[in-house]
């Protein structure tokens, strides 16, 4: 066991953020953690590691835990180069290797053979367990996985919010802790960087908890499920998928037990009623009277919060075609993100646009909104704008008055009610912008979107600080939206649920995919598997891979093998000579003989290695 809660209470200004919480984290576990925007998800994660005392209860933790965290808005701070960075990890790893290098310099000069042997052969094991000498390729690993190859020498300094919580996690994975805890970890990954991360954490030795409101993210990887509600913390065995189906059943078996309870309270108190005061059946109603004292009451079972409720309509159905870009370049200030490219909306289509951090997603949303510049809308077609920054609210405003002012003076009834479906409730409305939450922000902005009517929807990342109830109710409010929508999102099940065109920037390009998202993922895997190789007639010169491309990449597939078979061969024989160095500690010949082939063998590893990466 790692750590446990007994009975922990913990609140703010004597009202309990978390009330009566038992739980444990064990080795190995694979644990999601989920709960409303304000329902104590980082309190509960700074309990654990040991910043907040608890009110009441204990908290146990296994002696010398090693513990990463990731907070949510978390970055990383060093002079450093990102290179120099994560090295600093593998400090210990260098000390161990230099020791390894001065104690057999000094064997080399043949003094204290015994003592130095017995040295040799304890670092060379210390260093083998440690993997200290492949410290190089678990950095390039990391860091190239999570997207920094090309950035080895730029000083952290230099990097933005989001690349400094990027390099914080790769920290973490290099650091691998016993426990690692994550808070939303996806939220500045690119779907590309999110397939890795998700392979890589698959594969992590020690335990994993994980706060997220990816969807596909907590199931691929959690098989425990940790909700916080209304104060407490109640465990599902299962990811979420399964949690979503145990919390419906949990909830239906309580309601069952307290019905049947109340019918069985109901039925004794009619029989006590009704004989109490009859001197024939007064002892038999006692009786009943003492059984209703002893029942031990169930609960009755609090149902679920309501999600909030979002309703798109419009007033005009605009013609066929939408939106409509035939030719144009796309800039970010300076930069070219796309030339000569096109773009097409057609009524009624519900069209997602992808592509890596900085492809220019939410540079083409914005270009494609105004008229002008090479894009045309169509007759009748009102576009209502999502802006993830939430950037058309004023902070100062009352959260009200901003929505009114935005629709037109809509009569304050009206906005209460549209502002409430929402989940904004009568002390939020009156709160200034500013004072509100990022989740009651972005509530406040689709409460919005819905009030202008608009027949085409423009999103950009809507479901950023939504809360996993908020997201659902979302994706069926735009299910149901017949209407035409283009939007932005990095949330897998979003757009699963929605699109049924997929728009991708990739090289400088749109690569349009008819089809849902499972489709355009087959369609790109399959693009990005190598071609069968395959006899081509001799005239055909002009075919995808020449003979000379066919034969190069045959050669190189044999080298991969040949190199990975000679690395086996190379640490078995590592090992064996490790194990044998203490049986010759007193024969200076051949601790020498032994020493002089570990470092041959280091030397033709480390080139190996260094080919390696070359080849795949």
């Amino acid at each position: 066991m790692l750590i446990s809660f007994e009975n922990v209470t913990f609140g703010y200004l004597g009202v309990p953020t978390l009330q009566d919480v038992t739980f444990a984290v064990h080795e190995n576990e694979r644990i999601g953690v989920l709960g409303g925007n304000g329902e104590g998800k980082t309190t509960l994660l700074r309990l654990m590691l040991g910043e907040l005392i608890p009110d009441e209860g204990r908290i146990f933790r296994k002696n010398g835990l090693r513990i990463g965290y990731l907070p949510q808005d978390g970055g990383f701070e060093s002079d450093l180069s990102v290179y120099g960075a994560m090295k600093e990890v593998f400090t210990e790893d260098e000390q161990l290797i230099s020791r390894l290098r001065a104690a057999e310099e000094q064997l080399a000069r043949g003094t204290e053979l015994s003592a130095l042997s017995s040295q040799i052969e304890s670092l060379h094991k210390r260093i083998a367990a440690r993997d200290s000498y492949h410290v190089d390729v678990r950095i390039k690993t990391v860091l190239n996985g999570m997207g920094f190859e090309e950035v080895y020498d730029r000083p952290v300094s230099t990097m933005s919010g989001g690349e400094k919580t990027r390099l914080k996690l790769c920290r973490l994975l290099l650091e691998d802790p016993e426990l690692l805890i994550l808070d939303e970890p996806t939220n500045h990954l690119d779907l590309k960087t999110l397939f890795w991360l998700e392979e890589y954490l698959t594969s992590l030795k020690g335990a994993l908890l994980v706060v997220s409101h990816d969807r596909y993210f907590l199931d691929k990887l959690t098989a425990r499920t940790l909700e916080i509600e209304r104060s407490r913390v109640t465990s599902y065995k299962g990811n979420y998928s399964k949690y979503r189906v145990l919390k419906e059943e949990r909830y239906k078996e309580q309601l069952r037990a307290w019905e049947k309870q109340q019918e069985e309270i109901a039925h004794l108190q009619d029989y006590v009623d009704k004989n109490l005061v009859r001197a024939t059946t007064a002892k038999s109603a006692l009786s009943r009277v003492n059984k209703l004292d002893r029942i031990e009451r169930i609960e009755k079972p609090v149902p679920p919060p309501a999600p909030p409720r979002f309703r798109f309509g419009y007033d005009v159905k605009p013609y066929e075609n939408a939106v409509l870009a035939p030719r144009f370049d796309l800039y970010a200030e300076t930069k070219l993100l796309l030339k000569d490219a096109s773009f097409a909306l057609t009524r009624g289509e519900k069209c997602a646009l992808m592509g890596d951090n900085g492809t220019g997603k939410s540079t083409l949303l914005k270009f494609l909104l105004h008229e002008g510049a090479g894009v045309a809308h169509g007759k009748y077609v009102r576009i209502a704008y999502y802006d993830q920054e939430n950037a058309d609210l004023d902070p100062e405003a009352q959260a009200l008055e901003a929505f009114r002012e935005k629709n037109g003076l809509l009569p304050q009834t009206e906005a209460r009610k549209i502002l409430a479906r929402a989940g904004l409730d009568a002390e939020d409305v009156g709160k200034k912008v500013k004072e509100l939450s990022g989740g009651l922000r972005a509530k406040l902005s689709l409460a919005m979107l819905e009030a202008r009517r608009g027949n085409v929807l423009f999103l950009d990342e809507p479901t950023n600080h939504l809360d996993l109830p908020a997201r659902e109710a979302l994706e069926e409010a735009l299910k149901e939206f017949d209407g035409t929508l283009l939007f932005v999102s990095h949330d897998r099940r979003f757009i699963e649920a929605l699109a049924d065109r997929i728009v991708l920037i990739e090289d400088g390009a749109l690569h349009d995919y008819r089809g849902g998202y499972a489709q355009f993922l087959e369609e790109t895997r399959r693009a990005s598997a190598p071609p069968p190789e395959k006899k081509e007639p001799a005239a055909q010169t002009s075919s995808y891979r020449s003979k000379e491309d066919r034969a190069r990449e045959a050669r190189q597939k044999a080298r991969v093998k040949e190199i990975e078979t000679r690395l086996e061969a190379l640490e078995e024989e590592e090992n064996a000579l490790n194990e044998s160095l203490a049986a010759y500690a007193s024969d200076y010949k051949k601790v020498r003989e032994i020493t002089d082939r570990l470092e041959a063998i280091r030397s033709e590893s480390d080139a190996l290695y260094a080919e390696y990466e070359t080849l795949i």
